[in-house]
This record gives C-alpha cells, structure tokens and sequence, in this order.
C-alpha cells in the first residue's frame, strides 16, 4: 500500500489504530507547523515518537497539565545533511511541540501499556552505519542506516525508528529481505520533484515527497531516481512475543548478492579495475 497526501497545516494523518491502519497497528502523521504555531499531543494508551525532519522547534514534555515541563530546543536545517532530533515518549505524557518560526515532524505511536522515561534523543546520540560503503555491487546499494532507537536500545517500547539516506541513483533496503514485523517508509527528496521506486507487498510504486509505503507483507526495497537523494524514515512495530531484532530474510533467489565475488557476476575483474 502506498498513501500520498496533500499536506497542509498541522497535523496530517496517514495512518490511525485501530481502524484505519492498514494492519500495521501504527499511527503516522506529518506535522507541518507555520509562523510560530503549536501542536499538542496526548495519548493516555499508546507512546509517541516526534522526529524533527527539518527546522526549528521547541520541545516540551512532562504532567498532564505540563506544570513540571521539560523544555529544549533543536534545530535541523535539512534532513539531508544533518542528523534527526526525536521525542520519543510513554502513554499519558502530555508533549507540546512550538515551531521557531517553522518545521515539519514525523509522528509515530502504537499502543504500549508500559511505562518508561521520555527521551529526547540529540543528534550525537545516533547510530549509523553506513553500509554498502566497500564497493559491493559497484557501489549500488551505498547508503547511511540511521537507528534512533531499537529493541537493543529501548526494550520497553513496541516499535522502532530510524531514518535511511539513500543516495541517488542507488537502492537501500537491498537485497531484497522481509520479516513478519509491519513496517512503514515515509519518503523524502532533495527536490520537490524528486522521486523513486518502493518495491513491497509483491507490488512497486512511484514513490515521491511526503509518500507513505506500507510493508505488510513480502519482499521489499527502494530505489532513488539518478539525480536525487532520498531520505526515508522507517518505523517499525514489534509483534507480541517477536519483537524486531534486525529480524531479515532474504529472498533465496538473491542471496548470491552478498558473496564477495558478486561484482565479478556483473563484470569480469579485468572490467572492474578499468
């Protein structure tokens, strides 16, 4: 499935628990907020993660009645060339979040019963690996796994969140993989125009700026256009009793891409050194 939205100001919703979440079990919104505006969140049943995508805001969370609120500021000139700020926080925490002057956030919850401390994570506080980084399939598959916060990191919560910078004119999320845990890819580009291609659920899409890929099923991949970059937040759900732990099966019939002589497949090595 793949949802595209005009958005507009506030809070766009994408996905909602439980009756229109396409099976994921997730709420997912895009929160775009304009000369100065402020939106409140309060979920007394689900936590909710608030990821800075580009701007300037203030972050204020704590009581219900935010008498005892914690404050910070962060600030992210693009999603591109700087690293995401993330709330991430329990059922019943009262989160007010102000723009200075303007921003846009990506919201995700799901329903946890558990109570733990709010977070917010800081820039240097993000894990990024930067895989396909060694020249394997010709550099096709080069991209920057960003994880802001996992079942490793944050055992108490029912989902994951992390961002990927797929470069262009190559893929992320590749080999083709899959795991039962629902996950979604919110798309991001460089340019308005930019675009892509989201390959899940036995299906492919034209993926383009602030489109939504729902993964329910199946193998799944995406592909920057040549000429523009793609950043994509991913968010995850752990299932009851099978949490994600960087759960990935490969489809069989392309596991010979991870062999170390998969570039000599592609060309003889006389044409790789060339």
């Amino acid at each position: 499935m793949y949802i595209e939205k005009e958005i507009g100001p506030g809070y766009n919703p994408y996905l909602k628990a439980p009756a229109e979440d396409a099976g994921t079990g997730m709420d997912v919104g895009l929160l775009a907020l304009r000369d100065g505006a402020k939106w409140e969140f309060y979920e007394p049943d689900k936590e909710v993660a608030i990821l800075l995508l580009k701007g300037r805001v203030r972050f204020e969370w704590g009581d219900i009645d935010c008498e005892a609120c914690q404050v910070h500021l962060a600030d992210r000139p693009d999603e591109f060339h700087h690293e995401p700020w993330c709330l991430h926080a329990p059922r019943g925490m009262r989160l007010r979040v102000t723009a200075l002057p303007e921003a846009e956030l990506y919201v995700q919850a799901v329903g946890n019963d558990r109570d733990f401390p709010a977070k917010l994570y800081q820039p240097e506080e993000v894990m990024t690996q930067r895989a396909g980084a060694n020249g394997e399939l010709m550099g096709a598959m080069r991209r920057e796994i960003k994880t802001l916060f996992d079942y490793e990191s944050a055992p108490w919560s029912n989902m994951v969140l992390g961002e990927v910078l797929n470069y262009p004119g190559k893929w992320s999320s590749y080999p083709p993989h899959h795991h039962p845990q629902p996950e979604v890819y919110f798309h991001r580009f460089d340019k308005p125009q930019g675009f892509g291609a989201s390959f899940a659920n036995g299906e492919i899409y034209s993926s383009h700026q602030n489109g939504l890929t729902v993964i329910n099923h199946g193998f799944h991949s995406q592909a920057a256009a040549p000429g523009y970059a793609m950043v994509y937040v991913w968010g995850i759900r752990h299932l009851p009793g099978d949490p994600w732990k960087k759960t990935r099966i490969d489809d069989p019939e392309h596991a010979w891409l991870w062999k170390p002589d998969a570039n000599e497949h592609i060309l003889s090595p006389e044409e790789l050194t060339k």
